[in-house]
């Protein structure tokens, strides 16, 4: 596999948490770009069926996408202090907050079914596997993508073995993938960091964050790119996961800006700026402790159509995204 070789430049970005489908993924490639399953908060065996069904739709290449959660202990009397700050909006929701805990979202399973499976990509993101990994994945024939979204963390990338990267701006939406979980994350435009990135290492590089039409697309080449990689303008594809709360807050007129926030996860994340982000600018560090925390919360949420507590991802251009196939969206893309 090489992107290069894609015969449109366009890369479905991996939306975990629903978003991100089968279906869609296999609708993507087929469309010619690259579809990715988000292999995010499922069990092994989740992903297993999910790659089972691509491949049952499509012969077209495709990528499964891996957290790399590395170990972390937050201050725990700031976590049961948010703890104390949210549990009125539980009790609003009817339900119970979840355990803050750590947990390595089944790393090692992850990286052996992938290695089994051998999707043509498999990329990570939150950090950067070990060499070993990068050269097992090498190994099996697999294109290892990282996520980056400095010049320092690109090199780093590379001298592990990673074949490809995939670059992701400050305009992105849902989670930064940048490595320290504690540092604020880089508002560098983002051609610049394509420039910067690509003048450092001789990879191939991805890039995407706010990216919604054929002209950004093209810019992104411009600066060096042989791919964009883009998540926002397929919430609304009809292949899409997309929970019925976040479709509707994505098509109303009210919700124009977003906000980045760790409120939801303990890890920096853009979505809509809705109540609750405004309510909680004081969040923790905390990843996963606070996805587990608040999961609850955001499930109820969601289900209730309650779009000043659900967290609803979305990046700079979300005004944009319409509701299409992921053919006609990933075709408009590439113009």
């Amino acid at each position: 596999m090489d992107l290069r070789d894609l015969a449109l430049p366009v890369i479905g970005a991996p939306m975990a948490g629903g978003p991100s489908t089968a279906t869609l993924a296999a609708a993507v490639s087929d469309a010619g770009g690259l579809g990715f399953l988000a292999a995010g908060y499922k069990t092994p065996d989740a992903v297993a069926t999910e790659v089972a069904a691509v491949r049952a739709s499509s012969t077209a290449p495709f990528g499964v996408n891996l957290f790399v959660v590395e170990p972390y202990q937050p201050d725990m009397a700031k976590v049961d202090a948010y703890r104390r700050a949210l549990e009125p909006e539980a009790a609003r929701l009817d339900v119970e907050l979840g355990e803050a805990r750590w947990d390595d979202d089944h790393w090692q399973a992850k990286v052996d079914l992938t290695l089994d499976l051998r999707p043509d990509v498999v990329s990570f993101t939150f950090g950067c596997p070990s060499a070993e990994v990068l050269r097992q994945v090498a190994a099996a024939g697999v294109l290892s993508m990282v996520t980056v979204t400095s010049v320092g963390e690109a090199r780093v990338a590379v001298d592990r073995g990673a074949a490809s990267l995939s670059i992701q701006g400050p305009n992105a939406g849902g989670h930064r993938g940048t490595w320290d979980l504690e540092a604020l994350p880089s508002t560098a435009p983002l051609l610049d960091l394509v420039s910067a990135v690509r003048a450092a290492v001789d990879v191939p590089v991805a890039s995407g964050g706010g990216v919604h039409d054929a002209a950004g697309l093209q810019s992104l080449r411009d600066a060096g790119a042989v791919a964009g990689q883009i998540g926002t303008a397929y919430l609304l594809a009809e292949e899409a996961g997309t929970n019925p709360t976040h479709r509707a807050a994505l098509e109303d007129s009210r919700f124009t800006e977003t906000a980045v926030t760790r409120a939801y996860t303990g890890r920096w994340a853009r979505g809509l700026a809705n109540r609750f982000i405004a309510a909680h600018t004081d969040a923790p560090a905390g990843y996963p402790h606070l996805h587990h925390l608040t999961s609850p919360l955001r499930q109820a949420a969601a289900a209730a159509g309650d779009t000043d507590v659900a967290h609803m991802w979305a990046g700079t251009g979300h005004v944009h995204a319409r509701a299409a196939t992921a053919a006609e969206i990933t075709r408009s893309l590439a113009g």
